[in-house]
């Protein structure tokens, strides 16, 4: 029997249950939590994040686990746990206070509140301890309380003043305006402005793929036909399929990349990532009528098919990226491992091609898969045509892909969302 157990116990999100063992005494969102803080004259800790979250695990585990950490949030604040995917409109309200307070934001969201839900100081993700220049979690927990105690006043003050900005951040424009073709050129613009002409993809990492933006430039290629436009969306598309962000042995994109390159992503696996991405490769092959577009949109789908399809309809929500308490050790590969699974020779070809090595591209010697090279360049040194090396390359996939599913898989949340599945419905018909 788990030694703690919270209120969380009785939720059915699957990110809150993951909760529900920490010695927090958490609460979800709703009155009996904020009457509590009102009866006891105490702040509120609200965190959000989801359950797919790599840095939401390493809070957990870090900070609140831990007893000592647990019991100075217990008895300095009463502490609610929200899952972003379920309470949308929360994580965009604070969201929106962290970024401007601190001018960033990300998951895991901390911030703290008064008893009537005005927030007074936040951020992301806190260590458990002081480390390189950064306040342990301990130490913010103690000065926010501090403040409350003896700042009251002005902390007060200051919440409605953030509150009023957030309303004014919120509020829509005068109707009026009309979207026209002048407004989607400046667009386009914009972005071809930021593209980067070497490995796709619009700004500087991290690197989100870009599906909006991509859908939106190849509409306005059709409009005008400009070469720049389909160049930035082929690179870009073309990039993504070769980098390790792509799940080359299951299909499917993980969330985004932590370099330029595509090469190294955050795991997790998102269902409305995944479908809005199927859309755009799909647009862009009716364009181009690129093959390998035409199979990144087939991998997509009998992905979600396959591992997200929920058996009483519909499809869940989100993939993990830790298994075994580790990020990304469900994909990624040693060079020995794809050895002892394909043989020398298969073994070698398929390191070969997908950029495995000794001394790996990621954690502890292990690769993360992509293609650093031409097919039509490499084919020859195998003695292969390029249509017979992508089918025994299709055939060394399976076989990976059957030793990869007898690893532990990662958490998957069994959330079935209607705009997410709205999203990847619309995706299987347009595929």
């Amino acid at each position: 029997m788990p030694e703690h157990t919270n209120r969380l116990i009785h939720e059915t999100s699957p990110y809150l249950l993951q909760h529900a063992h920490n010695p927090v005494d958490w609460y979800p969102w709703g009155e009996e939590a904020f009457a509590k803080a009102r009866t006891e004259d105490r702040p509120i800790f609200l965190s959000i994040g989801y359950s797919a979250c790599h840095w939401c695990h390493v809070m957990e585990r870090e900070c609140f686990d831990n007893e000592i950490i647990a019991a100075l949030m217990n008895r300095l604040f009463v502490n609610i746990k929200v899952d972003r995917e379920v309470r949308p409109d929360l994580d965009d309200l604070y969201m929106t206070f962290v970024q401007m307070t601190t001018g960033s934001g990300g998951w895991p969201m901390s911030v703290w509140l008064t008893p009537d839900g005005r927030p007074f100081f936040g951020g992301t993700y806190f260590p458990p301890e002081d480390a390189h220049g950064r306040r342990g979690f301990p130490a913010i927990l103690h000065a926010v309380a501090d403040a409350w105690r003896t700042e009251r006043d002005k902390i007060i003050a200051g919440s409605e003043e953030v509150v009023a900005h957030l309303k004014a951040a919120s509020a829509l424009p005068a109707g009026g305006a009309k979207l026209n073709a002048t407004t989607v050129a400046t667009a386009v613009h914009q972005l071809l402005e930021r593209f980067d002409p070497v490995e796709g993809g619009f700004g500087n990492a991290p690197k989100f793929p870009p599906s909006f933006a991509l859908s939106l430039m190849l509409r306005r290629n059709r409009r005008d036909s400009e070469p720049r436009i389909l160049h930035a969306v082929r690179l870009t598309l073309n990039k993504m399929a070769s980098g390790g962000i792509y799940d080359h042995l299951g299909g499917g994109f993980h969330r985004y990349s932590v370099d330029n390159m595509w090469l190294v992503p955050h795991f997790e696996k998102m269902l409305y990532d995944n479908a809005l991405l199927a859309v755009a490769y799909a647009d862009a092959w009716q364009v181009t009528h690129d093959d390998r577009f035409r199979t990144i949109v087939t991998e997509i789908l009998d992905y979600g098919l396959r591992d997200l399809a929920d058996p009483a309809g519909g499809f869940h929500s989100a993939e993990d990226a830790d298994s075994d308490g580790e990020e990304g050790k469900f994909y990624v590969w040693t060079e020995s491992e794809i050895m002892e699974a394909l043989g020398a020779t298969d073994g070698h070809l398929f390191c070969d091609y997908y950029g495995v090595d000794r001394r790996g591209n990621f954690e502890h010697q292990r690769s993360v898969l992509n293609i650093r090279s031409d097919p039509y360049e490499f084919a020859p040194r195998y003695n292969y045509s390029v249509e017979s090396l992508t089918d025994h390359l299709r055939k060394l996939r399976g076989r990976l892909l059957e030793h990869r599913d007898r690893r532990n898989r990662p958490f998957k949340d069994d959330k079935v969302l209607t705009e997410w599945n709205g999203l990847m419905l619309s995706a299987l018909a347009r595929g």
